[in-house]
């Protein structure tokens, strides 16, 4: 019998012991649990010691819809910045032509003439008619006005009428004399205005 006893006892001892290192470690585990969450909650935004204190991971601002808002206006300027960059850009329309240069190439012309039915008078005529239109597009733009121009530009619309939309030589080589007399008499016209052309 006292065989029996001791050995139950050192069951009973064993199982005790046993059961108190279970203890010991179960607690260690739920402190050492309680301590990793206590530094998350410092380092994740959860519990702090100063709750007013901005998380160092937390974004600049804790509103979702204005995040969203900033994220969409980012994408905007993006989308816009990439369209400008790929649209092609417009040419600049040429600026209209100075009354003293468009009048420059037609007094070049001064010298030059042609004998209509001999076949020499396609380029005289062609370009005398093209200078004018110039010069007449050159004085409706300018910064005076085409009231400055009255003479020259009722001479030409004149000219005008009378060729109408037809610009070949058979047809200008009709209106041979009054071509060259248009245009010598706005040569003496700016002659008397120096400052239009020089």
């Amino acid at each position: 019998m006292p065989v029996r006893t001791t050995a139950r006892s050192g069951i009973r001892r064993a199982t005790t012991t046993t059961a108190t290192g279970l203890r010991a470690t179960a607690v260690a585990v739920l402190a050492a649990a309680a301590l990793v969450s206590c530094t998350q909650g410092q380092t994740d935004g959860g519990l702090r010691a100063d709750p007013s204190a901005p998380s160092a991971t937390a974004s600049p601002s804790a509103d979702p819809a204005e995040n969203a808002e900033q994220v969409e206006n980012a994408d905007q300027v993006e989308q816009a910045a990439g369209e400008a960059t790929e649209e092609p850009t417009a040419p600049a329309e040429p600026a209209p032509e100075l009354v003293r240069d468009a009048f420059a190439t037609l007094q070049a012309t001064l010298n030059e003439t042609c004998t209509p039915g001999a076949g020499d008078c396609a380029y005289f005529l062609g370009r005398v008619t093209q200078e004018l239109t110039e010069l007449d597009e050159a004085m409706r733009t300018d910064p005076k006005g085409p009231g400055h121009f009255k003479q020259p530009l009722a001479d030409m619309k004149v000219l005008f009428g009378k060729l109408g939309k037809d610009r070949s030589t058979p047809h200008l080589e009709k209106h041979f004399s009054e071509i060259v007399s248009t245009r010598d008499g706005i040569n003496t016209w700016m002659q008397d205005h120096p400052d239009d052309y020089r």
